[in-house]
């Protein structure tokens, strides 16, 4: 079954893939406060698999005692996804109990009306997850129209 009839018909798609993170760019914390530290991070990545693309990223990272524990952000995502070429903006909620893989959550909202191009009109949710090795891959449940 071809992508483009599930389009049409208003299903939900589901997308996965992996991702590379081309710059992190940290600023000096600009909050220390009771042993957390906050910070700005700019972030670019490259999208493979279902999306193939670039986007550029603002975090807020929140750094505790237990090591890189959350972080908020905005993603801007330029791409082709199955096959719709066009943008859309990711908005993060993300974190870890501990700071280790074993308790993180790493959730995306597509932000309503931010798709342009052949994605106009996509809304979702997707999940981040961070292996072992450090590599990330991805996941996406999204509908167009």
């Amino acid at each position: 079954m071809s992508v483009l009839p599930c389009i049409m018909a208003g299903m939900t798609l589901h997308a996965s893939g992996t991702f590379d993170i081309s710059a992190w760019d940290a600023e000096k914390p600009y909050d220390e406060q009771g042993g957390n530290k906050l910070t700005k991070v700019h972030v670019e990545k490259v999208f493979h698999g279902d999306l193939v693309g670039t986007s550029s990223t603002d975090l807020i990272t929140v750094e505790s005692v237990a090591g890189p524990v959350a972080y908020v952000g905005v993603e801007h995502v330029q791409g082709i996804l199955h096959g719709r070429e066009g943008t859309f903006v990711l908005q993060h909620n993300a974190g870890s109990e501990d700071g280790t893989t074993d308790t993180q959550w790493l959730r995306w909202l597509i932000v309503p009306t931010s798709g342009t191009g052949e994605l106009a009109g996509i809304r979702g949710l997707g999940q981040i997850t961070v292996a072992e090795d450090g590599s990330h891959s991805w996941t996406l449940e999204y509908t167009l129209g």
